[in-house]
């Protein structure tokens, strides 16, 4: 995976110190932040930095393809580097965490599914909605 930085620059984007700061910091997320953490993160690497620049800065990245935004259903747009592996993701509706995944028979049903009627898969994005199972023995079990 590329730098941020350099495939910024090598789409042509003028990138002020600000933007690389943002770029750092989407680059560094193992999580999928939304604007509000990614100003909050960049704030503590360059406290000048506005709430307006990040929020101009991620839409600048998001246009250019750099990154992806994500819409989970709790209302927020998050988002995640364009360029990572692929990977799916289980969503926590009680806590709103975000678990990423790769299943390769998954992967293979959707290709599957996708030729049956007739068509070549060039892409796809799976959100799972859950609820954590209790489990046997624990207080509250069913």
């Amino acid at each position: 995976m590329k730098d941020i930085i350099a495939r910024c620059e090598a789409k042509g984007l003028r990138m002020t110190d600000q933007r690389r700061v943002v770029a750092r910091v989407v680059g560094e997320a193992e999580d999928h932040p939304d604007v509000e953490e990614l100003y909050a993160r960049a704030a503590r690497m360059d406290p000048r930095i506005s709430l307006a620049t990040v929020y101009r800065t991620v839409k600048l990245f998001e246009e250019a393809g750099i990154l992806e935004k994500l819409e989970f259903g709790d209302g927020r747009a998050r988002y995640e580097d364009a360029e990572r592996d692929h990977h799916d993701h289980l969503i926590d509706v009680n806590s709103g965490e975000v678990i990423e995944f790769v299943d390769p028979e998954i992967e293979a049903l959707q290709e599957k599914i996708a030729a049956r009627l007739g068509y070549r898969l060039i892409g796809h994005r799976l959100e799972l909605l859950g609820v954590p199972v209790k489990k046997p023995g624990t207080p509250d079990s069913p």
